[in-house]
């Protein structure tokens, strides 16, 4: 299973980041933890600045914008 960590403070981009996980998941029909983290500290801590930004397995993959379902898709299936 692979965890996928949607970091966003609850803006149009950081919802719409969101949705856009959960798509890819349900389309490549894998099983995923997606947890939302939106508080500023642990935002901080993982040394993201630039929201919103996505965390799969540990590794940042986005920062700074909306990545779309297809992108999403690559990186769970293990494209860089």
């Amino acid at each position: 299973m692979v965890t996928i960590e949607v970091l966003g403070t609850g803006c149009a981009n950081c919802k719409r980041q969101m949705s856009n996980v959960e798509a890819a998941v349900k389309q490549l029909g894998i099983t995923g933890d997606i947890v939302k983290v939106d508080d500023i500290a642990q935002i901080m801590e993982r040394g993201v600045m630039m929201l919103p930004a996505i965390i799969i397995d540990g590794d940042l993959k986005i920062s700074g914008r909306v990545a779309d379902v297809p992108e999403i898709k690559k990186f769970l299936a293990g494209g860089t």
